[in-house]
């Protein structure tokens, strides 16, 4: 069994003991969200890094959900669909900051630069997005990774 599991399930005794209702909640949902990913396709039991993954589609799920709740004037709905968040993302490594972020993305043209012998442009955008991924490994938001690739290839 991956440590991370370990971690949420002992989180979750936890927090049932210590009466915390929206913590145990988030914690519910995320474990549910795991084995809804366990079960379904190859049926194995999932390594940390396959958890982070599930914990970021959680996350991003709850934001998107939030922002239509927010565009067609529900603010308590959108509130709602929050309140798990912060939970979700104390299971998942520091994120990275602008400045690391930006220099992440400089390493990765680089390196992109470097295979192909020239510099990148827009239309190399997936190779680049490839390499700050992998070198990203969770420590930032794809939505916020793409959009420092893009102002560095413009």
């Amino acid at each position: 069994m991956s440590e991370l599991k370990d971690t949420i399930r002992a989180d979750l005794k936890t927090s049932m003991k210590a009466k915390e209702k929206q913590r145990t909640s988030a914690i519910r949902a995320l474990l549910a969200a795991i084995q809804a990913e366990e079960t379904t396709g190859s049926r194995h039991e999932l390594e940390d890094e396959d958890i982070l993954k599930v914990i970021a589609r959680e996350i991003k799920k709850r934001r998107e959900s939030a922002e239509v709740y927010e565009e067609n004037g529900r603010p308590e709905l959108a509130e709602a669909e929050l309140v798990d968040v912060p939970f979700f993302e104390a299971y998942q490594p520091r994120q990275l900051d602008d400045a690391e972020l930006k220099a992440l993305v400089e390493e990765a043209i680089a390196e992109v630069e470097k295979e192909n012998g020239e510099a990148p442009t827009m239309k190399q955008m997936g190779a680049v997005m490839k390499v700050a991924n992998a070198k990203a490994a969770g420590q930032a938001d794809g939505k916020r990774l793409s959009a420092e690739v893009k102002g560095q290839l413009n």
